[in-house]
């Protein structure tokens, strides 16, 4: 397995972009936008348990799941040729809810055709603050 540990800068935008999209689909809750970018393989692990494509794309079916987010702290590691990993800060705010909540997520995507797809995400929350 090949890690590059510097930073490549057209990598990281390519899998920022492809990251948005997913945020995006949340936002809009468009359903086929975001099973679009999951591998048909994919395998989400959440606090609440682990979920693939379908399931992460079924969260949409009574809309929005997020109101707004900010993306951060974007690290990105080859993992070969044709797999990257991302990793990267969310603050985002569920749609019925007043405060914002913090989480890492670690996202893993591998070439498809010209663009990328996601077959892993991770997603860890931030401890609350002392």
């Amino acid at each position: 397995m090949t890690q590059k540990t510097a930073p490549d800068h057209a990598l990281m935008a390519d899998l920022i972009h492809c990251e948005t999209n997913v945020w995006e689909a949340l936002v809009t809750g468009d359903m086929a936008r975001d099973a679009t970018a999951l591998d048909a393989a994919f395998l989400g692990v959440y606090p609440d348990g682990v979920a693939g494509r379908d399931a992460h794309a079924e969260q949409l079916r009574a809309g929005p799941t997020i109101r707004r987010y900010a993306l951060d702290q974007a690290r990105v590691m080859e993992l070969g040729r044709d797999h990257a990993l991302l990793s990267y800060r969310a603050i985002y705010q569920r749609p019925a809810t007043p405060a914002e909540e913090t989480m890492y997520v670690t996202s893993i995507w591998k070439r498809d055709g010209a663009g990328w797809i996601s077959v892993f995400s991770q997603d860890t929350p931030a401890k609350a603050p002392a």
